[in-house]
């Protein structure tokens, strides 16, 4: 069944004439948060690794009416980054909005994570969001400002078994963020972060209990609340993307079902 909305189901037009870019648009959070954005009047671009899921979610936002484009993008590779931040900006206009969606893990006794997946999980989970950024900030940086989003989980606010990269990643995140809005602080840039607990999305596929794993560590992943939904969390990314929290900056807004209270 689709649930996604439609462009008129959102009587907000928050983002109206804005550009934004979206990473990890394929699916998930990020397809989500392309939609939601797109809803409220943005030119999205779509960015993913995924290039068939990308043209989809762009696809599906043109017919819905929206102006949205697709570009195939690694996040962990600072010349795709480069090269398509200027694209967008030639494409669709200055970048005001930056939503880093894009993201990966699994769970894994530690002692069993091989080097290359530590690696891959940090480049795409920390060193993406950096480069993303350095890439946006000097469209960022304009007289009419813009807002950063990035996205992180429940994971990088308290320890979660199996998962040391993961933690790491985006425990990372949350700092980047922080960093990232001192320092542009009364310089017109906003940086905030959205941390989800269990989402269903494509990704909790990789997220299943390694062999020998401790089902005491079960209760401390779950809400009593349930999974949420990539549209709830897009929900709070739209919000702090938008001017509706123009003296929010540096802060951590938990969609994680209560997990990290």
């Amino acid at each position: 069944m689709n649930t996604e909305p439609s462009l008129a189901a959102l009587p907000a037009r928050r983002f109206e004439g804005k550009t934004a870019i979206v990473t990890g648009a394929a699916a998930g959070i990020g397809r989500a948060t392309a939609v939601r954005l797109a809803a409220e009047g943005a030119h999205v671009a779509c960015l993913d690794i995924a290039a068939v899921g990308v043209e989809e979610t762009a696809e599906a936002l043109v017919t819905l009416g929206a102006r949205a484009l697709a570009y195939r993008c690694d996040v962990a590779n600072e010349d795709e980054v480069n090269r398509t931040v200027d694209r967008v900006a030639t494409d669709l206009g200055r970048p005001s909005v930056l939503c880093n969606a894009a993201g990966t893990g699994e769970f894994s006794h530690t002692i069993d994570v091989p080097f290359p997946t530590w690696q891959r999980i940090l480049a795409v989970n920390l060193t993406g969001p950096f480069l993303m950024a350095k890439a946006t900030l000097p469209h960022l940086l304009h007289p009419q400002g813009g807002s950063m989003v990035n996205v992180a989980s429940s994971s990088g606010l308290i320890g979660i078994a199996y998962s040391a990269a993961y933690c790491a990643s985006q425990g990372g995140v949350v700092m980047l963020s922080k960093a990232l809005a001192v320092e542009y602080a009364g310089r017109g840039v906003r940086v905030n972060t959205v941390a989800f607990g269990g989402v269903d999305t494509p990704l909790v596929a990789n997220f299943s209990l390694p062999e020998g794993s401790d089902p005491k560590h079960l209760p401390h992943m779950m809400s009593k609340l349930g999974s949420g939904t990539p549209d709830q969390v897009a929900a709070a990314i739209a919000f702090l993307a938008s001017d509706e929290s123009a003296h929010i900056t540096g802060a951590v807004l938990s969609v994680d079902g209560g997990i990290t209270a």
